[in-house]
């Protein structure tokens, strides 16, 4: 299933992904050198050597049809690097990675991956671009696409504009936005409306500020504010015009809700500063926060048939569906581990009951050392053991048990991410509007219902059976009948129910994309 759906994204982003103005290609067309796009437009602010993709071809014995188009893309590029900037892999490389099934590969390029998960492991890179290794990394990867779009048919001129090459005027990118083919980017699709109207509130000059208030407002209440905050509401239309006066009434009431739900916020009815900020994001910068997820929706796999689990890091929520039908939704805590990548797709395939939690290297090293160093008993109360030494780090993990960071289950869906879902003993998590953590992967609100649901196909696994082992303080691997696929995405607006949502950006990924996209 999951090698079915990788092609046929791919055969849709073959057939149409494009930026403004990109030069119509095809055949064995050589493309010239756009000396058009110069470090200071450009997308990435790193260029390749020409003699070193001279040096590559030659090296790998690429035959002329490999070479051409290797030369044509990175002209068309005029030898931008397309995989990465000077703080290592850009976000397509990690999209490409994650989509890409390589399972024929040869040797030499499950050693790419390697190194390409080593990039992008590190949390502080400075790319120099004149190492060997990152240029032969970034010269394989764009090897890896070429393939890829021989074995499905796609032009030089799609090939070479996969990547964005060049920063945009925001309003130019919006127009070439609403062009594309609904066809070959069905994500992208919904979108489409909010964007023209969000187009439209800065050709009219979006909206005013709205005052900080000292503390919260609800209904009953008035104050000189409220007429602004009015004002603002009635521009994106969660409040009908008309109505001008400082009284907080029910209809501010209803439509202070539907703009807390549409930002991801509790419905409490009240006006307090966290509304106030998101009222005051500049329509520009929505307009920007559009085509941003917009373009990473051109990534987006076609959903498969069947079960499908489909996460949202921003949105700190899961959604479980068969087909077409909402089976149930789901919160979650975000932590760490998710930081590096913002699309990625997996198979749900094994279930640990009451896990060991083995403790990453870098947790270790940064707090339990120094915990150990205060404190001796500091294992032994943490229900921690030391089980051998790496690379001069002592191996510690955690024993099952109610104390358990993972909780009483873990979820597995093998990735070069090292993601997976799990319980968690810190249940108060789940009441905060913000569920981003310091630590851990993906905490499940209810584990239970996802464990029922994964194991619905083997009828041995009753309720009661599930519950022991979520209990028994043994830890159990429990291979799925039926794996399920996973996605993982990162949006910060999407529509759902027709309605246009937006989501703060966790991770910041956002805001590297809007530096390197818009002029």
């Amino acid at each position: 299933m999951k090698k079915l759906l990788l092609i046929t994204l791919f055969a849709y982003l073959l057939n149409g992904c494009s930026s403004p103005s990109a030069p119509a290609t095809s055949g064995e067309h050589i493309s010239p050198r756009n000396t058009g796009i110069t470090p200071e437009n450009a997308y990435n602010d790193l260029f390749l050597d020409s003699s070193a993709i001279a040096a590559f071809i030659t090296s790998q014995k690429l035959d002329d049809t490999i070479g051409n188009r290797l030369r044509s893309f990175y002209n068309a590029r005029n030898f931008e690097f397309a995989w990465f900037d000077s703080r290592g892999p850009v976000e397509q490389a990690a999209a490409f990675r994650s989509l890409y099934n390589y399972s024929k590969d040869s040797v030499s390029n499950r050693a790419l991956d390697r190194r390409l998960n080593d990039l992008m492991d590190e949390d502080s890179l400075v790319i120099n671009p004149s190492d060997k290794e990152v240029i032969k990394t970034e010269l394989q990867l764009t090897w890896r696409l070429i393939n890829y779009f021989r074995e499905t048919g796609g032009s030089i001129g799609q090939l070479e504009h996969m990547v964005p090459a060049q920063r945009y005027p925001v309003m130019e990118l919006a127009d070439s936005m609403l062009q594309t083919n609904d066809k070959i980017f069905p994500a992208v699709a919904p979108m489409k409306e909010p964007l023209k109207a969000y187009r439209e509130y800065v050709r009219k000059g979006g909206w005013q500020p709205v005052p900080l208030v000292k503390k919260g407002l609800k209904k009953g209440q008035s104050s000189p504010g409220i007429i602004a905050v009015k004002k603002r509401l009635q521009i994106t239309g969660e409040l009908k015009p008309g109505d001008s006066t400082d009284i907080f009434n029910d209809e501010l009431e209803t439509a202070i809700n539907t703009f807390r739900n549409s930002n991801g916020y509790t419905q409490n009815g009240v006006l307090n500063d966290t509304v106030i900020n998101a009222l005051n994001i500049s329509a520009e910068e929505r307009l920007q926060q559009l085509l941003v997820n917009m373009e990473r929706m051109k990534w987006m796999p076609v959903k498969p048939q069947g079960k499908l689990i489909l996460v949202n890091i921003p949105a700190f929520v899961l959604h479980v569906t068969d087909g077409d039908k909402r089976l149930f939704d789901m919160d979650i805590v975000v932590g760490k581990e998710g930081h590096s990548t913002t699309m990625f797709s997996g198979m749900l395939n094994q279930v640990v009951f009451s896990p060991y939690w083995n403790i990453p290297r870098s947790i270790v090293r940064k707090e339990i050392l120094p915990a150990i160093q205060r404190n001796r008993g500091y294992l032994a109360s943490k229900h921690m053991e030391v089980t051998g030494q790496a690379n001069g780090l002592p191996v510690i993990r955690q024993k099952p048990g109610e104390h358990n960071a993972l909780g009483r289950v873990k979820f597995l869906f093998p990735n070069s991410y090292n993601i997976y879902f799990h319980d968690t003993p810190e249940k108060g998590l789940f009441e905060r509007d913000n569920r981003a953590y310091s630590h851990g992967c993906i905490r499940l609100k209810d584990p239970v219902k996802m464990a029922q649901f994964v194991l619905e196909d083997s009828p041995q696994w009753t309720n009661e059976k599930i519950d022991s082992a979520m209990n028994s303080g043994k830890e159990k691997f429990v291979a799925v009948k039926d794996p399920v696929p996973v996605i993982i995405t990162y949006f910060t607006a999407w529509v759902e129910g027709g309605k246009l949502h937006f989501a703060s950006d966790v991770y910041e990924h956002d805001a590297v994309f809007k530096q390197k996209l818009f002029k």
